[in-house]
């Protein structure tokens, strides 16, 4: 992921990509797609959307997750990857808090993956019909969760961000009327 031009990742940390299986695999174009290579033959799947097993939870999700994002793939792939893993992470957040932490980590990441590359969440364009974005889970559950927390401006501030790719305007427009609320209350009560 970190080779997609203008985003700021680094690389996974704790990841040595030259050790991961499938770091150096390299597709054959010759049928007119990408055909990746597998040891049952091949598959238009890109290593890193294969990396995450359906069943994985808690570390092993996350060991996955970071291992997926320095393999091949394109940055599509990434997003479902984090998309997926915020999913993940949220359904478990009760029984296992600590990967909230996570879940904010992940969701950022992909925000900055749309803005840096809008094609991963969008229809192909044509002359007739303008962008289409598809739906994204990862970071309205990030604005919900800093909601909840009392994080009104960082909310906003992600919601704004989305808003890019046609969602989170309903959402921008309540947390800055909360936000508003917010500031009107703490002038009325006056200095501390």
């Amino acid at each position: 992921m970190a080779a997609i031009p203008g985003i700021a990742f680094a690389g996974s940390p704790g990841v040595v990509r030259e050790a991961l299986p499938g770091a150096g695999v390299r597709p054959d174009a010759s049928y007119g797609s990408p055909m990746w290579p597998t040891a049952e033959g091949s598959t238009s799947a890109t290593p890193a959307s294969r990396h995450v097993p359906f069943d994985a939870h808690g570390a092993e999700l996350v060991t996955c997750v970071w291992e997926a994002l320095e393999l091949p793939g394109a940055a599509m792939d990434y997003h479902f990857v984090l998309q997926g893993a915020v999913d993940r992470l949220w359904s478990a957040r009760r029984a296992a808090p600590e990967g909230l932490e996570l879940l904010e980590v992940f969701a950022l990441l992909d925000l900055e993956l749309m803005e840096a590359a809008p094609q991963a969440v969008s229809f192909d364009e044509t002359a007739d019909a303008p962008v289409t974005f598809v739906r994204v889970t990862s970071v309205p559950r990030l604005i919900a969760l800093l909601e909840r927390e009392g994080a009104i401006t960082e909310a906003l501030e992600l919601a704004r961000r989305l808003a890019r790719f046609g969602q989170g305007e309903d959402v921008s427009v309540r947390l800055s009327e909360k936000a508003g609320s917010l500031v009107a209350e703490a002038a009325r009560s006056g200095p501390v």
